[in-house]
């Protein structure tokens, strides 16, 4: 892998903001050139990447890592596009200073840098299941941090949606696409496969036909004639030259996911109502997944971290993830509290879709403060705070009084028994929800109960 050496000029002249919009002008300071090519510029590890370049000596020199590293992240702190990115390097002698490039005759970015750099990426991402410029961030995270001069350990999570940039199909035209799709890689590699009723799809006007001109009471005979294919598809192309296609994967996928063995032991389409959230959307982009919160979504959601300073208010993102739109909000709160390594303590403040008890334990163990906002659903009582639990058992109430015998079901609910003249006239009696019996009177709680009143107080 080579790395080329650049030396650094000392320039003075930060005041070229020909190539910024106005916005961007507000945003960028005199020092930042200055500012990055001290602080996080040097701090960029090369090394890690090497993976991803030949080792070879007579291998083309890459452009430097650190280089198009450093010149990522300035395009999301200035907030332009690739092609503005570009030009500015080529033109903007802040930007040249900042990534250590002003010795440099011609400068070594093209418009195709960093598509191809990102390429490389998503490859061995593929691979070896590895995101190395995660990591990379990750890393400078820390550096990041004392730039801003964020000097705190108070964080906050949210999730969104992000839709999909694919059509929201109905069944119909899934089911169709898809096939169509393995008729034409047919057409392809040997059209002489292909039935003679089937050469239809083909056609340009074909898909139009089928979706657009059919009757509402025609939808069911046309779907139901367009999986009749796909299942003489899949005996059609089921030999080495196309198993190992997309299109065949897709075919098999949607056949799977939209149909059941049927009576005779032949597949028959589901009732729709029966299809999971996970199934296929879109051939167009296999991973995204359905979802209806805050309206339907197709696609994905999205995870964000940020580290908060409180005098300053300013905020620094210190963790993401993305996944399919069908991951909740708990298993995100638990990624992030299990992937914690130091044992710093630190306030993490959430909404009530990221709370659950196995959460609040594992962040216990790591250090975590979760403080979690609003709660949903009927909120207990604050004084159900006061009881204090065991082993999963209560063991005190509010005044203090210890249980007769407290058991645990199942279910998760703890059965408490109390004797009659301590609950009887106890001001907390309704509160608790205490059953008053001929001698005993028993509560009836759970630990979530118990944590959900801790939460509100």
């Amino acid at each position: 892998m080579s790395f080329r050496k650049n030396n650094v000029d000392n320039l003075s002249i930060f005041d070229s903001f020909n190539t910024l919009t106005p916005r961007n002008q507000r945003i960028v300071s005199r020092s930042w050139a200055k500012d990055f090519a001290e602080i996080v510029f040097p701090c960029i590890n090369e090394e890690r990447f090497s993976v991803l370049y030949s080792s070879g000596k007579n291998s083309r020199p890459n452009t430097p890592i650190n280089f198009i590293i450093g010149a990522l992240i300035l395009k999301e702190f200035t907030g332009l596009s690739d092609d503005q990115l570009v030009e500015s390097i080529c033109c903007d002698v802040r930007f040249q200073y900042a990534l250590h490039s002003t010795s440099c005759e011609d400068q070594p970015v093209s418009d195709r840098t960093f598509s191809r750099f990102r390429e490389r990426l998503n490859n061995y991402d593929s691979e070896h299941n590895t995101d190395l410029l995660k990591e990379e961030m990750d890393e400078l995270n820390e550096k990041f941090r004392d730039f801003l001069k964020i000097h705190t350990n108070l964080k906050r999570m949210d999730s969104f949606m992000i839709a999909a940039n694919v059509k929201n199909m109905t069944r119909l035209e899934l089911v169709y696409t898809v096939v169509a799709n393995c008729i034409k890689l047919l057409n392809k590699t040997d059209e002489s496969l292909i039935p003679d009723d089937m050469k239809h799809y083909l056609k340009d006007d074909d898909y139009n036909k089928v979706i657009y001109y059919a009757k509402d009471e025609q939808l069911n005979d046309r779907l139901g004639a367009s999986f009749a294919d796909a299942l003489r598809l899949k005996a059609l192309m089921n030999d080495d030259r196309f198993v190992e296609t997309n299109e065949y994967r897709l075919l098999i996928r949607l056949i799977n996911e939209q149909s059941k063995p049927g009576e005779d032991g032949n597949p028959e389409l589901k009732d729709k109502k029966e299809i999971k959230p996970t199934s296929l959307q879109n051939p167009s982009d296999p991973d995204a997944t359905y979802r209806k919160k805050y309206g339907d979504n197709t696609g994905y959601v999205g995870n964000v971290a940020e580290v908060v300073e409180e005098e300053t208010k300013r905020s620094l993102i210190c963790d993401a993830d993305c996944q399919q739109n069908t991951y909740a909000d708990t298993q995100f709160a638990e990624d992030y509290i299990e992937n914690k390594v130091n044992d710093d303590e630190e306030t993490m403040i959430n909404d009530a879709g990221f709370e659950s008890e196995k959460n609040r334990k594992k962040a216990k163990d790591k250090n975590i403060n979760l403080v979690s906002t609003d709660l949903k659903s009927k909120v207990p009582d604050q004084a159900i705070a006061d009881f204090k639990t065991e082993d999963g058992v209560v063991t005190e109430c509010p005044k203090g009084y210890a249980p007769i015998r407290s058991t645990r079901s199942k279910n998760g609910h703890i059965r408490s028994t109390f004797d009659k003249n301590k609950c009887e006239n106890c001001p907390l009696k309704d509160k608790c929800k205490a059953k008053i019996h001929k001698k005993t009177a028993t509560v009836v709680l759970s630990e979530t109960t118990i944590s959900r009143a801790k939460i509100a107080r």
